[in-house]
């Protein structure tokens, strides 16, 4: 099995895949993994635009179906691996979810004075906390962005 380290990356490589999907789409290119007790159970990838759905987040996709996957709106036990740092929408959505570890590739420019603040714990209560990995491959996660932006250009 994969150490810890390599294992976050494996699961990025994946989301990166799916963010891939979205660039080709014409959506913004982002991917979501969630991972439960090492196993995907549910994937995501922006579709906001093809489904005329200001909520069809990768993040909120990959949440609703791991929540469908596990019958339980609390998705505990799991990992969720995004290439682009949440939007609040998206995470609020995370908090309510209750996963334990958010892993991000790359970190948004003025996302509300980055909302993750520069911590590796958010709080959504006095009892709960969400482990938070930041930059795992993050160049590549980043470079894929620019490159739609420069496209879009």
């Amino acid at each position: 099995m994969y150490k810890n380290e390599n294992m976050n990356e494996h699961w990025m490589k994946l989301a990166l895949f799916l963010a891939k999907i979205s660039f080709n789409q014409g959506e913004v290119p982002v991917g979501s993994v969630l991972v439960h007790l090492n196993k995907v159970i549910s994937i995501g990838w922006n579709n906001s635009i093809t489904n005329n759905d200001p909520t069809a987040h990768a993040e909120i996709i990959a949440l609703r179906n791991g929540g469908k996957y596990l019958k339980n709106y609390r998705l505990l036990n799991t990992k969720l691996y995004v290439t682009l740092e949440p939007c609040i929408m998206c995470l609020g959505a995370i908090l309510n979810s209750r996963i334990n570890t958010l892993i991000i590739g790359a970190s948004r420019k003025n996302n509300f004075k980055n909302i993750l603040y520069d911590t590796n714990f958010i709080y959504s209560s006095n009892s709960f906390k969400i482990k938070i990995i930041k930059n795992i491959l993050k160049d590549e996660c980043s470079n894929l962005m620019k490159k739609f932006f420069i496209n879009k250009r």
